[in-house]
């Protein structure tokens, strides 16, 4: 006999394995003491933590992560050289988040690699991958959705919300964010 009353989450599990479940604990504890109390100028220690964990740095010396970074499952978490992540930033990556070489994610941005499917009453997860393009940069308190890229030397404007991919080499912004002129060369 089916629910006369179905609600959104109905019969919902985790789609983590035990095992899994108990790595990402481990990781809080050590996120929420390790890695949150290092002194701001540790960005290798703890890029070094990451790996430990999982993630892809293959040069830790050469990125930079502040202290206050959250991040969900470091072994869904892949840095390239010069890559910075900035105070506050959250990386819910219950997808795959990669930066490329010089990407950097200004205070507070948030990139969340997973949605529900919402036409299930059992919402279950869907989760996309996230690119941020070689020397791209996302100003404060950017949002990027689920499987967006965001193309190299892309800028993205302070609060923008990022749902579609972006270009390379364009000035974007807004909500929803869009291309609004091509971005000149650096010099």
């Amino acid at each position: 006999m089916s629910n006369p009353d179905p609600y959104l989450g109905e019969n919902c599990l985790t789609p983590y394995p035990r095992s899994e479940v108990l790595r990402r604990w481990i990781w809080l504890a050590v996120q929420s003491t390790l890695f949150r109390w290092s002194p701001r100028p540790l960005h290798t220690f703890r890029a070094w933590l990451l790996r430990l964990f999982g993630a892809d740095i293959r040069h830790p010396h050469q990125v930079v992560i502040f202290p206050t970074v959250k991040v969900t499952f470091p072994w869904r978490l892949s840095l390239a050289p010069r890559a910075m992540i900035g105070p506050g930033v959250t990386v819910y990556n219950l997808g795959p988040v990669r930066l490329e070489y010089g990407a950097n994610l200004s205070q507070n941005c948030h990139l969340c690699a997973g949605t529900h499917d919402y036409l299930q009453w059992s919402m279950p997860l869907v989760a996309q991958p996230i690119v941020i393009g070689r020397n791209a940069w996302l100003g404060a308190d950017v949002f990027v959705g689920p499987g967006v890229t965001v193309g190299e030397l892309c800028v993205v404007g302070a609060r923008s919300v990022v749902v579609q991919s972006l270009p390379p080499q364009q000035i974007c912004y807004g909500s929803p964010c869009k291309p609004h002129r091509p971005r000149p060369d650096p010099v």
